[in-house]
């Protein structure tokens, strides 16, 4: 009955509330949608570097790490973007795609829900 009553009162003082199962469910519906989600942290800071057209040797002096470090997370991008091996396609560049069209996705849906 508490939690009730402070609801109306949050309300009734020009706040909102939203159900946190709902809140759960747009969170896991995002996640769904989103390619990128499957990413580490790192992985999604080294995709936007090659993004922005750094090759490996630029990336590991931008982040501070080996080299090898870096062609490790590249290949674990790729491994989980299910981006496999192709004689006709380059994948680093499937990559950048793919991460562009998620961060287009993301821009579009922040637009959509603040208008």
């Amino acid at each position: 009955m508490d939690d009730f009553l402070e609801t109306l009162e949050r309300v009734a003082n020009g706040g909102s509330v939203v159900d946190p199962a709902l809140v759960e469910d747009l969170v896991a519906v995002r996640r769904r949608d989103d390619p990128l989600a499957v990413l580490s942290d790192r992985e999604r800071e080294v995709l936007g570097l090659m993004a922005e057209g750094r090759s490996n040797v630029g990336i590991a002096r931008r982040l501070w790490v080996t080299e090898g470090t870096v062609e490790k997370h590249v290949r674990a991008i790729l491994t989980k973007l299910n981006i496999a091996e192709a004689d006709d396609d380059h994948r680093r560049v499937l990559a950048v795609i793919t991460f562009l069209q998620a961060c287009l996705r993301l821009r579009l849906g922040s637009i959509a829900a603040s208008g």
